[in-house]
């Protein structure tokens, strides 16, 4: 899987220019691989997650069975993005880090951002994206077509070539899926 990458602003357009390959350096469920790699992990029970902290600009929270990889392209121990391939992710980026945007890769879609709190929902059919703060730019997998979801919006990413639509969610659909976080 191949990595969108930005050395400033969004992508033009909504075309990323792709850089090499994902170099995973930390694998899920290993807290000594976290560790190694400058970030702290912490166990939760309810509702059951891991919340990742990878310095003071990034805290990754994982709902349990999820299946998913961070990637640290540069080697520095902080991760430029995660590939997420089930289950959810919870993602707070300090608007610090605009230097470093952060992705999440799917099967269906890659999401990215500069500073905000979103999450992410991936299924064996589709990807959902909700953001609660900030923005966060959205494309389906390989195409380079993309939307750009503010606070509240969310968006539906399915196998096709159908537009991306971007909806205002409700607030028991964004309770449901930030309940899944400890939100």
């Amino acid at each position: 899987m191949k990595i969108a990458d930005w050395t400033s602003g969004w992508p033009q357009g909504g075309r990323a220019l792709l850089r090499g390959s994902a170099v995973a350096v930390l694998l899920a469920g290993s807290s000594a691989a976290y560790s190694q790699a400058g970030c702290a992990v912490t166990a939760h029970a309810d509702p059951p997650r891991q919340v990742i902290r990878c310095g003071p600009d990034l805290t990754i929270t994982a709902e349990r069975g999820s299946a998913y990889r961070l990637v640290d392209r540069d080697g520095d121990g902080k991760p430029e993005a995660a590939e997420l391939t089930n289950g959810g992710l919870f993602i707070e980026a300090s608007p610090k880090r605009r230097s470093t945007p952060f992705q999440i890769l799917t099967p269906h879609a890659v999401a990215a951002v500069r500073g905000t709190v979103w999450a992410v929902d991936v299924g064996a059919a589709r990807t959902s994206v909700f953001v609660r703060q900030g923005a966060v730019w959205v494309a389906r997998a390989g195409q380079p077509i993309s939307v750009v979801l503010e606070a509240g919006d969310g968006v539906d990413v399915e196998p096709g070539q159908a537009p991306l639509e971007v909806k205002r969610w409700s607030p028991e659909r964004a309770g449901r899926l930030l309940a899944r976080f400890g939100r």
